[in-house]
């Protein structure tokens, strides 16, 4: 097969994707940024790579917005949101992120393939993705892509449109936020 056939292949997969969301979950997680003085990012691995695009977003739109474990990380309070990125959800770090956050009495906010996973449940609410899991064999979702590839571009694109959405309630273009934009590059 040829590279173009796959990716016209994994383009199909993340169409259907998108249409497996909940707009009201992405409605919520919208909102409550919204309502949060600082919005924290965390997720391990390629999730968490994700999620860093996802706050660079958010600071280009005047945000105060941090990825867990950088070193210019402000502290969590009550008053701020953390949102997980986690395929599985069961991420030893990521948990213990959780339990931390939620002592504080900030919100959590899971956005997994399993709800009822341990970070789902510590969670204030979860956005449902689909994908499938790094272990096709316990997988109710078939990809040809490996491991934990489907689930990891479609928070991606998740999180876009989650910006795009936040980008239109607050009356925001591409031009507003280009002047948060990095300029020392």
């Amino acid at each position: 097969m040829q590279t173009t056939e796959y990716l016209a292949m994994i383009l199909k997969e993340l169409e259907r994707s998108a249409d497996m969301i909940s707009d009201e979950e992405a409605e919520k997680l919208v909102n409550a940024i919204l309502e949060s003085k600082k919005i924290f990012v965390a997720g391990a691995g390629r999730s968490g790579f994700m999620g860093k695009s996802f706050a660079m977003r958010m600071m280009h739109m005047g945000l105060d917005a941090y990825v867990i474990g950088e070193t210019v990380t402000a502290n969590f309070e009550e008053s701020d949101i953390l949102i997980i990125g986690s395929g599985s959800g069961e991420t030893k770090s990521l948990v213990s992120m959780a339990e931390k956050a939620k002592s504080i009495g900030g919100t959590v906010v899971a956005a997994t393939i399993f709800p009822e996973s341990t970070i789902g449940r510590l969670a204030n609410f979860t956005i449902k993705m689909p994908g499938s899991p790094k272990d096709q064999s316990e997988a109710d979702y078939q990809t040809i892509q490996p491991m934990g590839s489907l689930f990891e571009q479609t928070l991606l694109l998740f999180y876009d449109a989650v910006i795009l959405r936040f980008m239109e309630k607050k009356g925001l273009d591409s031009n507003t936020m280009y002047g948060k934009h990095a300029n020392l590059e």
